[in-house]
Parts: structure tokens; C-alpha cells; sequence
């Protein structure tokens, strides 16, 4: 069973920055595919970015490609969020999810989100 523990959100004004973290339990961490969700109230959830277990390879959504970027620390069992040039559209619950078996999902394990809300 894998556990995951997302933090770092919280509200920034329009064009402010924020990293997420996500640490997972487990001993084969850099096994682990890993991605970002999110979820704004009233629309589906949607893919945001994702990152292979040795972390060499990421995919992101086109709606943050070059603001958002995802890291993988192996040794702290922590995935990142980095965040930038945010906007009002941004704001969402961001959860992480963990594939133990592939780098791209699906995924079995997922955290319980954070939120995160920009202001205009």
C-alpha cells in the first residue's frame, strides 16, 4: 500500500507562484510513475502533469506547458509541483497519484489534495 501526502497550497494573487509537494511511502519510490491532477469546483478532474519513476521524462497538460514544471527527489520519496505565472483558472484541489507498475498510469494510489486558489 502506497500513501501519499500532498502540501503547499494555499492562495496567491495572479501571477504568484507556488510548489506542491508530494511525499509517498514505500521503499521503491524511483519505481514510481507519477502524476497531478486537479479538480476545480463544478468541472471534471483534469490531468496536469507527469513524471517517469527515474524522473528523466515528463508530460504536461497544454493548458500549463511552460509554467508548470514536475520533479521527482527519489531520495526524499517527494514529486514537486512547481507552479508559476498562475491564474484564476488554476485554482482547483491539486491531488498526486502514484503508479507503482508503469510511469504513465493508471493510477492506483492517490493523495487526498490540496488546495489551491488565485486570486485575481
Amino acid at each position: 500500500q502506497v500513501q501519499l501526502l500532498e502540501s503547499g497550497g494555499g492562495l496567491v494573487q495572479a501571477g504568484g507562484s507556488l510548489r506542491l509537494s508530494c511525499t509517498a511511502s514505500g521503499r521503491t519510490f524511483s519505481n514510481y510513475g507519477m502524476g497531478w491532477f486537479r479538480q476545480a469546483p463544478g468541472k471534471a478532474g483534469e490531468f496536469v502533469a507527469a513524471i517517469s519513476g527515474s524522473g528523466s521524462r515528463t508530460n504536461y497538460a497544454d493548458s500549463v506547458k511552460g509554467r508548470f514544471a514536475i520533479s521527482k527527489n527519489n531520495g526524499k520519496n517527494t514529486v514537486y509541483l512547481q507552479m508559476n505565472s498562475l491564474n484564476p483558472e488554476d485554482t482547483a484541489v491539486y491531488s498526486c497519484a502514484a503508479s507503482a507498475s508503469t510511469d504513465w498510469g493508471p493510477y492506483e494510489y492517490w493523495g487526498q489534495g490540496t488546495q489551491v486558489t488565485v486570486s485575481s
